[in-house]
């Protein structure tokens, strides 16, 4: 079973890149040092940022479906992002290091099943999720602290 994992695009965080903290906090954002690495993951590069890199903590709606699940949460964005594309079968380094929560969706918003993972063997898992035909979609979760972090769908 082929799938991709897929990071937000720079495009909808462009509004905040640049703004004063001011500014920032009237769109529920805040800018932030990286002190750790790994520590700050970007959900647009599908990396964890650098030490002394900018960082925008922002709030995202990540399940904008009509359901209970319906769901937003805290994200890191890199200032200056490009949006990255894996590579079919592909799980970035960010989300190997980490432990994960795996969630899948049907195609009415519900949760039909989830795992929780390290990410250096998930991808089986995923495979596994993603071979059953009432999934439309999963959601990958850092499962410490419980974060967003990417979209898969079947390939």
């Amino acid at each position: 079973m082929e799938f991709q994992i897929g990071a937000l695009s720079a495009n909808q965080f462009s509004h905040l890149i640049g703004l004063d903290d001011e500014s920032l906090a009237k769109h529920n954002a805040r800018r932030m040092k990286v002190r750790t690495k790994p520590g700050y993951p970007c959900r647009v590069t599908l990396e964890d940022a650098e030490i002394g890199e900018s960082v925008l903590l922002v709030n995202y709606e990540h399940l904008a479906v009509d359901t209970p699940y319906r769901a937003t949460h805290a994200i890191f964005v890199r200032e200056g992002a490009t949006t990255c594309s894996p590579m079919l079968n592909q799980i970035p380094d960010q989300l190997r290091i980490r432990l994960l929560s795996i969630r899948a969706f049907d195609a009415n918003g519900m949760m039909v099943d989830a795992d929780v993972v390290h990410g250096n063997a998930c991808v089986p898992v995923l495979e596994k999720l993603l071979e059953q035909p009432r999934i439309d979609y999963l959601h990958i979760h850092n499962a410490k602290p419980g974060c967003y972090a990417a979209r898969v769908d079947r390939f």
